[in-house]
């Protein structure tokens, strides 16, 4: 190597010192979403107009990523896969419980920022409240689920029921549109679901209003976070032109209805202390631990 090729080269590496770490860096965020639909082709249809309005107002691309349960999206949250998330109240805890990862908006659903968890069965079953269950088969959603697991367990633990698996004659775990489904066909006694999900199965017409029965219901519950990884929570400057985005969405949507599923009205500026009741609910039922 001629000495004119390696003066070059030295400065070459200096100026690279010099720069900062995030010169480096890629300049994409990855915008993690559950399933909410029936599958993931759907699903990325419906939330990529999502991610398209938040990387123009941003200015950074938006990389969608679609999760197939709760569970694993909070988990791909805390350990870095992605740095923004669309999730359950439920994963949102244990996202921020596991790694620090913080809400900054929930979803408006019909102008409401909350829900209710539900315990579905057929009209013609016989069952009419959670003690008939006992000796029946029992549909949870997966493990990550505020309305489909973590809710119906601390309602269970309250009324004394420590132990679904010896009080139901059978559990599964599957997800909201199967625990419907397979209710409504007789497949199953009972399970666990929430009245968005329900509500919207019914007006899509894959399960008829005469075939579904409601017999508990919870008080309210806080919507679907948009949470951001303890690393990009740093960022203050980020977080804040974030929130000022989906604060903006509603207004967005106006002009392009597509930019949201059905329902789904806007967003609202929040943070942790919105899902405390839900933090309560896994502090109650052991499934999540006291912070030290």
């Amino acid at each position: 190597m001629s000495p004119s090729i390696k003066r070059r080269l030295a400065t070459l590496l200096l100026l690279a010192a010099a720069l900062p770490l995030s010169a480096f860096a890629d300049d994409t965020l990855r915008f993690g979403v559950g399933l909410f639909q029936p599958d993931k082709e759907k699903n990325d249809a419906t939330y990529r107009p999502l991610a398209q309005y938040l990387a123009k107002q941003l200015g950074r691309k938006v990389e969608l990523r679609t999760v197939d349960s709760w569970e694993g999206l909070a988990k791909s949250l805390a350990n870095g896969e992605t740095d923004i998330a669309l999730l359950g109240p439920w994963g949102y805890v244990l996202a921020n419980g596991n790694a620090g990862a913080q809400a900054v908006a929930t979803i408006l659903y019909d102008g409401k920022p909350t829900y209710q968890a539900l315990i579905v069965t057929r009209p013609d079953s016989g069952l009419n409240r959670i003690e008939d269950l006992k000796g029946r088969s029992f549909a949870f959603g997966d493990k990550g689920s505020t309305s489909g697991y973590l809710i119906p367990t601390h309602q269970l633990l309250k009324m004394g029921i420590k132990d679904p698996e010896k009080f139901f004659g059978k559990v599964v775990y599957t997800k909201h549109q199967a625990i419907e489904t397979q209710v409504t066909r007789g497949e199953l006694d009972a399970g666990a679901d929430y009245d968005r999900n329900r509500n919207a199965m019914i007006e899509q017409g894959l399960i008829k209003a005469a075939e579904s029965k409601v017999i508990w219901t919870s008080a309210p519950l806080p919507n679907d976070a948009v949470a951001v990884s303890a690393d990009l929570s740093r960022d203050k400057a980020l977080v804040a032109k974030l929130q000022a985005a989906l604060e903006q969405a509603g207004a967005a949507l106006k002009s392009d209805p597509k930019l949201l599923p059905a329902h789904y009205t806007g967003f609202v500026r929040s943070d942790d202390t919105l899902y405390k009741s839900i933090r309560d609910a896994g502090l109650a039922t052991g499934k999540l631990q006291p912070r030290p």
